[in-house]
């Protein structure tokens, strides 16, 4: 689809409201965050504008005064760009952009545009044209360029149609075909996993920036692409790490969270979020160094509610210990989250005591079963042992229940009585199967 790619000379100014119900959040960290998100996509920041209202205004997002004062701006500084703090209306978008003749974003429109660029794997970027799409429906204006001409325009347009009208429609469609693509890569990728259900899966999730990919990389010797710029990474990337002499788990990077990430991208990327919902267990890296990483651990925590997975394992784990400017922080973190893991990814410290910690998250969620399985079924006694810590295992023979007939009783079978922990999920997984044997009793030794 079109990408509105931001060109390095592109200039920008930003726009914020406050209002008596906005969240802790001061509205100059949400632009400095903005200024970041601009600074990724290719923007250079020139000028900021703030404004206190009672409530936002609902048809210019600011009041008129200051569209005013925000034209002259424009005019003043050659600006190219306006980006709106929150994400605009319909109705305020088509507003704005009469009365200041200036291409327009929003939050969610500047996220859409970097995750455009950034996506790599046809999955991902698939997901992105389905939120990019699902975003413009609704805000197509008359600065935007129309999908008609990428179409070839004849033969697409309907009688008495105007071109938005067109471009809706088109939009509809193209939907509805990469709705369908991404449910063919969501049935690949499920299949993909019933092949791990051998392992333990943890998920790395945090806010944006936080330093996932570079922990990823150190843990698992892997290649995941990290930089220092927010979402550097979209896609899920899953490899195996040693945690013990006995213990493998599969470790998945995750795209990071943000405040205000838009809902549909929250849906388009349910096939990458589905590493979050199928993980046993969840680390969530935090960037110690920032000065509102207790909002972005806020952020986390209610994304991952929003998610349904807020009540998985979680083991915190702050990251960027090295660059710490004040002792006695780490002091009251540690005090907090005595739970948690201090740690510098970039030049691993702290990495020993990051995977006795998560190994310790794990086992705690751990159950010890006793199997009696008859060796003709190999493959689950395969499995058990693939998939599970088996403690002790000896071979007996057994009859199934008490015999029909005491003068004939029925010949005993050989079986393996298998001692073993397993996480909770393998454990409901095999206890129907292994019902199947609960029948069994031992011979009594000659």
């Amino acid at each position: 689809m079109h990408e509105h790619k931001l060109p390095d000379t592109e200039k920008a100014v930003l726009v914020g409201v406050v209002t008596p119900d906005a969240s802790r959040w001061d509205v100059n960290d949400s632009l400095d965050e903005l200024a970041e998100l601009a600074s990724t996509a290719g923007a250079v920041v020139t000028d900021r504008m703030t404004q206190s209202l009672a409530r936002v205004n609902p048809t210019t997002y600011i009041g008129s005064g200051k569209v005013a004062e925000l034209k002259s701006l424009i005019g003043a500084r050659g600006s190219d760009l306006v980006i709106f703090d929150d994400d605009l209306s319909p109705m305020q978008l088509r507003n704005l952009e009469k009365a200041l003749d200036c291409k327009l974003l929003d939050r969610s429109g500047l996220i859409l545009d970097i995750f455009a660029t950034r996506a790599r794997t046809a999955a991902a970027q698939t997901q992105v044209e389905l939120a990019q799409l699902d975003y413009l429906r609704t805000r197509l204006t008359r600065h935007w360029t129309h999908l008609s001409r990428q179409k070839g325009g004849i033969g697409t347009k309907g009688p008495g149609e105007t071109q938005i009208e067109t471009d809706r429609r088109l939009i509809g469609n193209r939907i509805a075909v990469l709705k369908e693509r991404l449910e063919k890569i969501d049935r690949q990728r499920t299949i993909q996993r019933k092949g791990r259900k051998g392992f333990t899966r943890v998920a790395l999730v945090g806010y944006t920036n936080a330093g996932k990919s570079t922990l990823m990389n150190v843990l698992s010797d892997a290649e995941v692409f990290a930089e220092d710029r927010l979402f550097a990474t979209l896609d899920a990337t899953t490899r195996q790490v040693r945690l013990g002499a006995n213990r493998q788990v599969l470790l998945s990077d995750t795209v990071g969270f943000i405040r205000k990430l838009p809902h549909n991208l929250i849906e388009s990327f349910k096939s990458t979020l589905d590493e979050v919902r199928e993980s046993d267990v969840l680390v969530h890296v935090i960037d110690m160094t920032h000065p509102r990483h207790e909002d972005h651990i806020d952020v986390v925590r209610a994304t991952l509610g929003e998610l349904g997975v807020a009540d998985k394992p979680l083991l915190p784990v702050f990251n960027k210990v090295d660059r710490l400017e004040e002792p006695e922080l780490l002091g009251a973190l540690r005090s907090r989250f005595p739970e948690a893991a201090f740690v510098s990814a970039l030049r691993g410290i702290g990495l020993g005591d990051l995977k006795e910690r998560l190994l310790g998250v794990i086992e705690h969620d751990f159950v010890e079963r006793t199997a009696y399985v008859p060796l003709a079924e190999w493959k689950m006694i395969a499995r058990i042992h693939r998939e599970a810590e088996v403690v002790a295992e000896e071979y007996l023979y057994a009859r199934n229940g008490e015999p029909a007939d005491e003068e004939a009783p029925e010949d005993p079978i050989p079986v393996a009585r298998l001692r073993f922990r397993c996480p909770r999920k393998f454990d409901r997984d095999i206890r129907p199967v292994l019902k199947r044997f609960a029948g069994l009793r031992i011979c009594a030794q000659e």
